[in-house]
This record gives structure tokens, sequence and C-alpha cells, in this order.
């Protein structure tokens, strides 16, 4: 199992988020502060099975805006391994 730490900008978030949940992927959602621009931001924490990473990655590129100013990006992305996930 893997832990996606997604960082996108907020204009795309409700796109992503629509896209993720019409392909049953459960997604908890945090506003965020970048540190840099002082923009806002939201970031999504995202539980996946082994083989799902790539299929998120793809509903993100397709539904996040391209940036509007050279050197921004659409998204951070973390992927990280979970030994352990329980829901209680």
């Amino acid at each position: 199992m893997s832990m996606m730490i997604v960082i996108l900008n907020d204009r795309d978030a409700k796109s992503v988020l629509n896209a993720l949940v019409e392909r049953e992927f459960r997604a908890t959602r945090i506003a965020s502060t970048g540190a840099f621009l002082r923009r806002g931001n939201t970031t999504l924490l995202i539980g996946l099975e082994e083989g799902k990473v790539d299929k998120v990655l793809e509903i993100i590129r397709d539904r996040s805006a391209e940036p509007e100013e050279p050197g921004q990006r659409r998204a951070t992305v973390f992927v990280l391994p979970v030994s352990n996930y329980e829901q209680l």
C-alpha cells in the first residue's frame, strides 16, 4: 500500500477531487499555503493499493491546468510506502 501526498493549486482541487471520486479513489483534502509564493494550495492525502499510483498521476495530469507562470508546476507529489493501515 502507498500514501500519496499531492500539493496542487486551489483552482484545480475540485476538478481533481471529482475525478478521483468518480473512479472510486478516496482522498482527504487539507487547505495549505506555499511558503515560497504564499499562495493557496490544497494538499490531498490518498491511500492506494499497489499498482494504482500511475492511474492517480494520470488523473492529476489530466485535471490540472497548465501553470500560468514559467517555473510553476501543476502539482508536487510524494509517494510513500505504508506498512500498516487501519480505519477505526
